[in-house]
């Protein structure tokens, strides 16, 4: 519950009678430093892992520090984007010090529960997942359920994957509502664009941890013959069609000549390919492992690099740190080079923006 900040949080008060810094706390209880600062200002309700965890570290009881709790209104906690439902199922994460709901949608990989239900402004809880133990990543990697399952397992984390545009994906680590976002604008004739694209829009201080290089191309329907770009360039009248600001949509307009507009916008690589193969679409830009994945043909046109850009203040966050030694593991690297044009030369590697 928060508190007035005039009144000091009795964590603060038990730590400081015992001279720890919060640093020592965060060592001790095993939990990030901001969310020890979080806790102490009254922005971030710990769940009851944390609470526990801080608690046992200030050798106190839970409810000395925190209360008996009870329901919390959302007036307590944020939306990460809109709409902001009086109703619905939520995830909860700690991103900046600041607890975060996560609308429910489907996410690649998408194998866990809702954290709890909101209803009539009202939060009811009903997962024990501490909000400082989940990576909220947003991006466009269709493999990134395998990322996901592969971080559990290895770290004990969740990893929730939103499914964004790298252009929406930036926008989001901007506001602050997520740890990372993920883009693929480099190309091996343009190597530096990722990084290029990362400052023009957010500034210095961040990093971009390679995920994988991979290509992207036209994906067509099977029993199409047509043998070149140059020729799908002239003869495709309907292109299943990403958002503006996404790296397959440069992609295509630079194919085209021009921007074109649509009525329909795929969100997804995947939903580039439902659309050639349902029919309705005689071609659209995406990666070849879904392409290949859907039984289409693929016509590669360029490689690009997938990066994953984070704010340096985050590096020693233990769920980037996660993150950073899974990528860089010999056995995830394998994984991704078994992918359908996906290549993991340079997985792991990481430069400063």
């Amino acid at each position: 519950m928060s508190r007035a900040s005039s009144q000091q949080h009795p964590v603060a008060a038990r730590r400081r009678a015992l001279g720890w810094s919060q640093d020592d706390l965060s060592v001790r209880a095993g939990v990030p430093r901001s969310s020890v600062s979080a806790i102490e200002a009254g922005r971030l309700t710990p769940s009851v892992t944390a609470a526990l965890a801080v608690a046992q570290a200030l050798e106190c009881s839970v409810e000395e520090l925190f209360g008996l709790g009870g329901e919390k209104t959302v007036k307590e906690v944020a939306w990460a984007w809109g709409p902001q439902p009086d109703s619905g199922r939520y995830w909860e994460a700690e991103v900046g010090g600041r607890k975060w709901l996560y609308p429910v949608e489907t996410v690649p990989g998408g194998a866990w529960a809702h954290d709890g239900l909101c209803r009539e402004k009202v939060l009811h809880e009903r997962s024990d997942w501490d909000a400082t133990q989940t990576l909220v990543l947003a991006g466009c990697d269709p493999a990134v359920g395998l990322l996901a399952a592969e971080y559990a397992a290895a770290s004990g984390f969740r990893l929730l994957a939103f499914p964004r545009g790298g252009g929406a994906a930036l926008g989001l680590l901007q506001q602050g509502v997520v740890h990372v976002a993920a883009l693929h604008r480099s190309t091996v004739e343009q190597p530096d664009r990722n990084a290029e694209t990362v400052r023009e829009k957010l500034g210095g201080g961040y990093r971009l941890l390679r995920s994988a290089e991979w290509q992207e191309g036209i994906a067509l329907p099977a029993q199409d013959h047509t043998r070149s770009i140059a020729a799908c360039a002239r003869q495709v009248r309907h292109w299943a069609m990403r958002e503006p600001g996404s790296a397959a949509r440069e992609c295509l307009d630079d194919l085209l000549g021009k921007p074109h507009a649509s009525k329909r916008i795929m969100l997804s690589h995947q939903a580039v390919v439902e659309a050639v193969r349902g029919g309705w679409a005689e071609a659209g830009v995406c990666v070849r492992l879904c392409a290949e994945d859907a039984g289409l043909r693929f016509l590669p046109v360029r490689n690009e690099s997938l990066d994953l850009c984070f704010s340096a203040a985050m590096e020693r966050d233990p769920r980037i740190q996660a993150l950073i030694r899974l990528l860089r593991s010999r056995a995830h690297r394998r994984l991704i080079d078994e992918l359908p044009g996906y290549d993991a030369s340079h997985t792991g590697e990481m430069i400063t923006v």
